[in-house]
């Protein structure tokens, strides 16, 4: 079995382990921030959206509440299941719900109008693939829109940030820089209509228990914050408040219209 393999395979492991407290999460389940991303895309009435590792779903719904047609694919069943609870409470008979893999989609060239995928890149080993597979699948003219965690343009506070996001959850691969998204989409065949970033203020104690951190490597992550403090090495700027960490994590939304050579 190859890396890229035994790592869909870990992804599999973890997001079945974590699958209530991800949907759980406020940062994932924030309706604002759906909406937003709703928001930002516009899409048409009579759109048909593919939503990318769409964990328990909140982005297929939101999307289903307003266009024709959605489809949400992850590479987990156990978030699925949830998401599919959860069509089933809001009586959506517009959007289904089925294992995919993002490097391998299953779907005709053109298939869909507007692509998405949220919070979900930096847990992939090639995210460029990922990206010309969105691309692929959407139609010329059509959406593709990305939403992700984002990592500082300088190289070692983007690794120092990337390490403790490892020690947290081993499915982390890297963040990527909000350039080095910008240029995969670019190389993707996507242009670029528009870009927003904000932060999100992380309690550090729920985000290792979202993730169940083992207790050695919650500690290992604890301590990497503590000297983040001290010394600036990442840029999230990790501060105490109550006797433990709250930091901050940027995030990046960027909205493309794929190009017809694409």
């Amino acid at each position: 079995m190859n890396r890229a393999d035994q790592h869909k395979d870990l992804i599999r492991e973890e997001f079945t382990r974590q699958a209530a407290a991800y949907a759980a999460n406020p940062t994932v389940s924030d309706p604002e921030r759906v909406a937003r991303l709703i928001r930002e895309v516009a899409p048409a009435a009579d759109a048909r959206v593919l939503d990318i590792a769409t964990g328990p779903g909140y982005v297929a719904l939101g999307f289903a509440a307003v266009c024709h047609e959605v489809v949400g694919v992850d590479l987990t069943e156990a978030p699925l299941k949830i998401a599919d609870q959860y069509r089933a409470e809001r009586a959506l008979s517009n959007v289904t719900f089925q294992v995919g893999d993002a490097e391998r989609l299953s779907f005709d060239d053109g298939a869909f109008d507007v692509v998405v995928c949220r919070l979900a890149l930096h847990h992939v080993e090639e995210p460029g693939r990922v990206l010309r597979e969105m691309a692929r699948v959407c139609r010329w003219s059509g959406t593709v829109a990305i939403e992700d965690l984002v990592v500082s343009e300088h190289p070692e506070r983007a690794a120092y940030q990337n390490r403790f996001e490892r020690l947290r959850d081993p499915t982390h691969t890297r963040g990527l820089s909000l350039s080095q998204l910008l240029e995969l989409m670019t190389a993707a065949g996507l242009d670029t209509r528009n870009v927003r970033t904000d932060a999100v203020l992380q309690d550090a104690e729920r985000w290792l228990d979202n993730a169940h951190t083992p207790a050695d490597r919650a500690d290992d992550v604890r301590a990497m914050l503590e000297r983040d403090a001290a010394a600036d090495l990442s840029g999230v700027q990790p501060f105490q408040r109550d006797g433990h960490f709250f930091f901050v994590h940027r995030a990046a939304t960027v909205v493309a219209r794929r190009l017809r050579d694409a």
